[in-house]
């Protein structure tokens, strides 16, 4: 029985340890693995006057993640939209959303296909994180099979992960964007992380 329980401990860990980074992939910076801190590199596709991400937060002034320089004479006062891309929960400070000006009227970005949209072509690796964060996938810089990237003319590829269950597993995907199109491809390469322990809520 004992032999069983450790044949069963080590073939995970044999089949991870055959999931290998290409040595000309590079580990991508901790702080890229924050939504917030990427939105400052988007390249928007179209030329707009002013734009700004935003939390529905009730607060205007905390409601602001990051804005574009904003003209002397523009204002823009438009109502919430109800609701936006990277939904968290249903309520204040739950989802997040871009606010643009073209041409003196303002459009909305609120879903995770309009986000898209706005990126367009892919011109760097934050807009590439965040292209596959609108697909459900996320950085995690602690682990190569989760946090690396490489660039090429015509494509930047990406390690990143998804997590599932309780006990938590973080599945290892290896991601192509096709920085024209925005076309994103996945394939994944296995689970690289189990957690032993389920920090659900305990239900009243």
């Amino acid at each position: 029985m004992k032999i069983i329980s450790i044949i069963s401990f080590l073939i995970p860990s044999l089949l991870l340890s055959q999931n290998t980074i290409p040595p000309d992939f590079k580990k991508i910076p901790d702080i890229l693995d924050t939504a917030e801190y990427l939105y400052p590199f988007i390249v928007p596709d179209k030329d707009y006057g002013y734009w700004r991400v935003l939390t529905n937060d009730p607060d205007p002034e905390k409601a602001v993640i990051y804005e574009s320089q904003m003209p002397d004479f523009m204002t823009i006062n438009e109502p919430l939209p109800e609701r936006g891309f990277f939904q968290k929960c249903i309520g204040e400070k739950c989802f997040t959303y871009i606010l643009a000006c073209k041409k003196d009227r303002s459009v909305y970005f609120s879903n995770e296909q309009q986000l898209r949209d706005f990126i367009g072509t892919v011109d760097n690796l934050p807009e590439a994180i965040l292209l596959a964060q609108t697909y459900g996938f996320k950085i995690d810089t602690s682990n190569k099979l989760s946090g690396s990237y490489k660039i090429e003319d015509k494509h930047i590829y990406l390690y990143a992960s998804k997590s599932k269950g309780c006990p938590e597993m973080k599945e290892s995907y290896f991601i192509k964007i096709n920085r024209k199109t925005g076309k994103l491809e996945s394939t994944s390469k296995g689970v690289y992380f189990k957690s032993e322990n389920c920090n659900q809520p305990i239900s009243q």
